[in-house]
Formats: structure tokens, sequence, C-alpha cells
């Protein structure tokens, strides 16, 4: 399985096209439009979320409601084009500075000037348009695909709020994956402990009225995953080291961390390992799970556990120091629409990345050209290791 992306923030439309999924799995535009929609949701979103109005439109790969194995193409398109085209229209414009709307000052903690410097832009709309998150949009029907995959086969994925600006959430170790959705989906800021929700809302409101942002950190969570999937043979083929890249590809994420995490450095190893049990109902299981569900680069077959840290939005509205990359003089950097947090919607971003590298590596391992042949084999194998 593998995808890739098309678009710019915008542009007429944001496009992906996944390749890899098995043929005869139930596939529906509603699948999709749900994981889009809560990508928009969360407290401290900004305007963009009230001007898009993002559904998904299946273009190939879907026949009568199951795929096809062939290409799936996914489009989302951007109602507020319509204001842009002049200056996001790919026919030839006048050498006029106002019309095109050139950008010429970086912005401090964006891939404006890095991405001018590389691929020699003069205009760093050329950058911006396309580093911007609004491309995570595609990536989550991606991973909305992914996800639908999983459930088929038992695996269920969900992700939520743990920290916003140093406000941190209890944990409640006894939920369930649906639990942990469910709880989340209902609030506003996506976390699970209602007794912080207001605090996280206050410090949103204060960053916006600062003209500031704020970051935080988020978890996502799997329940399903049988052991041994990924491969310790080489460092490429490690699952948690390749969801470790997904989730800091994610615009703003600066860090991830699997079960205790960088807690494990100040801990000893007696408490830090996983203790072997078996049952003949359940085969091995862990004491605890401390390691995230990972271990040698492969699943244990306890629920996956990975945290994801999130920086704060670097467009400001008490905006930074920057230098003109044509004058070289010193500017306060330019301001584009932003929200104050965006970390409730990064959760939802990470869940569909998350799911979607989970089911690249079922797909990787098993049988998998129509899905009713992967769903067996993934049943046959869940047997043979209960009873291994």
């Amino acid at each position: 399985m593998r995808y890739l992306t098309a678009g710019e923030s915008h542009g007429k439309q944001l496009t992906t096209i996944i390749e890899g999924i098995p043929a005869r799995m139930p596939l529906l535009q509603e699948d999709i439009n749900h994981s889009l929609l809560e990508r928009q949701k969360g407290h401290g979103r900004g305007r963009r979320m009230q001007i898009e109005k993002d559904l998904v439109d299946i273009t190939s790969g879907v026949r009568h409601g199951y795929t096809l194995g062939s290409p799936i193409a996914l489009v989302v398109h951007n109602d507020d084009f319509k204001h842009w085209t002049k200056i996001m229209g790919e026919d030839p414009v006048e050498d006029d500075k106002k019309i095109r709307r050139v950008i010429s000052r970086p912005r401090p903690g964006h891939a404006d000037l890095n991405g001018a410097l590389k691929y020699g832009h003069r205009d760093m709309r050329n950058v911006l348009e396309r580093s911007s998150a609004r491309e995570t949009t595609v990536r989550v029907a991606a991973g909305a695909v992914a996800k639908t995959l999983l459930r088929h086969l038992g695996i269920e994925v969900t992700a939520y709020v743990r920290e916003i600006a140093g406000i941190k959430a209890d944990e409640d170790t006894s939920l369930t994956v649906k639990e942990r959705r469910e709880i989340s989906e209902k609030s506003p800021v996506r976390t699970l402990d209602p007794k912080i929700e207001q605090q996280m809302m206050d410090a949103i409101d204060q960053a916006k009225e600062d003209g500031d942002s704020i970051g935080g950190v988020v978890e996502a969570y799997v329940e399903g995953m049988p052991a041994g999937i990924g491969s310790y043979v080489q460092y490429d083929r490690k699952l948690d080291a390749r969801i470790g890249g997904s989730v800091l590809s994610i615009n703003a994420f600066k860090g991830v961390e699997f079960g205790l995490g960088f807690e494990a450095a100040r801990k000893n190893g007696s408490e830090v390992h996983d203790e072997i049990l078996w049952n003949e109902e359940d085969g091995y299981t862990r004491r605890t799970n401390r390691l995230g569900g990972f271990e040698g680069g492969m699943t244990t077959g306890m629920p996956i556990v990975v945290k994801g840290v999130m920086k704060p939005i670097p467009t400001l509205y008490k905006p930074l120091q920057s230098v003109d990359i044509e004058t070289k003089e010193p500017f306060n950097a330019s301001i584009e629409r932003s929200d104050s947090c965006a970390v409730p919607a990064a959760a939802v971003v990470m869940e569909h990345v998350v799911a979607f590298e989970l089911a690249k590596a079922i797909t990787e391992q098993f049988s998998s050209d129509h899905f009713p042949q992967l769903k067996a084999a993934v049943e046959a194998y869940r047997e043979e290791i209960r009873c291994f």
C-alpha cells in the first residue's frame, strides 16, 4: 500500500491516489467523510474551517460499494478557490506582484525560507501553499480507507488529546478503544478527561486573545493488532519506526514516543519491561503494556499506544521578526489565516496516519490481492499464534 497527495492550500482541489488496497473490500463515501468532518472540529480552529466543507469524491477504484483492486482516487474540492483564481490559477498572468500576491517575507517556524532556498522560488507562496497543513485533509482521507480495512479485520484505531499547553488529562487505562472514541468525539478539545476540558478551552481562548498559539500532546490507541506484525530483520521493516516516521511527518509534530517513551530513561528495567503470560483462551499476553505494544520492531498483541508532540502553530497574529529576501531588511512576518490551537484536529490526523501504516504492514505480511483472502489469512494467523 502507498499513496501520494497533490494540491495546494488555496488551489482547486486536494487529491490522493491510493494503491494496494485489496479488491472486494467494502468502502463507502461516508467511511471517509466522517473522518474529514472530525478533522475540521475542535475548539480553537480558525476561519478556514468555516469556509471549507470537506467532503470526498471517490473518482476511481470503487464500484457499487466495493474496491476494485485498482488505484483509488479521492478528491476534496476547495470551495474557496473562486476567490483565488487569479492568484492560484495555472494560466500565465502579467507580472504584477499585487495580482499574484507575492510573498517575499518568510515566516519563522514554517517551510517558507528553506523551501525557497531549495527550489529557487522568489515568491514564497509557491512554498507555503503546498507545505500548508491543509494537505493533511487528503492524508486523513487515505487513512480513512485504511481504517475501513482494519475495522473489517477487527482492528480499531482512535486518537485523542492528552495535553494542551501543559494542562494534562488524567489517564483511565481501563477504557476500551470504542469508549475512547466515543468520549473524545463528544469533547470540544477531543480529550478523555472532562475535568480539564474548560481549562484547555480557556488556554486556547487566551492564546487567541494574546495573538499567540499553543501546542500539546496527542495519543493514538489501537486494539486488535495481532502479535508479530513488522519485523526485526531490517531497520526499515520495524513497524514502530515506520509509525514514528509517519507521525513526525505531520505538520508541526516534533516528537513521538511509544508507551512509557522518554519516561523509560528515568526508570529501572524492572519498571519498564512487560512480563509474559499465557492462557489457553488468549494465548500469549503481557502483564503490563509499558512498551506500548511493541518489542523488537514488532507488535506484541497488546494495545498500541503512541504519543505525538505538536508544537504551537507558527503563524501568529503577533508576528515574529523576519527578513525580506528581496531587500534583506527586517520585517514582521506576514500573517495567513490560522488557528490558535490545532491540537484536537492534529489528533485526528495522527489517528489516520497511524492507521495507514498498520494497514500497510498487514497487507505486506499477508496475501492481499482480494479482501476475503486477506481476512482469512489474518484469522488463520491469529489462531496459529494463539496455539503456538
